[in-house]
């Protein structure tokens, strides 16, 4: 889809809005997860309520692919806590 990239140094390869470090999932999540308006999300992000568009576009017509992501994003997060909550070896000895 035009305005929508994957670069595998950017962002985790997740797709992201051309320009941008603002990813479909990001924007997916506002609006559609919390119900933010469309309006809201572009003054927030700095981007246009063409993008956000764009952006909900992509992740409607790529479900499959958004699901992936949106668990990667999951699998990573939980990882990350588990690693803040967890002390160096050489603290617990």
């Amino acid at each position: 889809m035009e305005g929508i990239v994957s670069t595998d140094e950017v962002m985790g390869g997740e797709p992201r809005l051309e320009g941008h470090r603002t990813s479909v999932r990001q924007i997916a999540e506002l609006v559609v997860d919390h119900g933010t308006p469309v309006s809201d999300v572009a003054d927030q992000l700095e981007i246009s309520r063409a993008d956000v568009h764009r952006a909900l576009a992509y992740y409607f017509e790529h479900p499959e692919e958004m699901a992936a992501v949106r668990e990667r994003h999951r699998e990573a997060m939980a990882e990350a806590r588990e690693e803040a909550l967890t002390p160096p070896d050489e603290l617990t000895r």
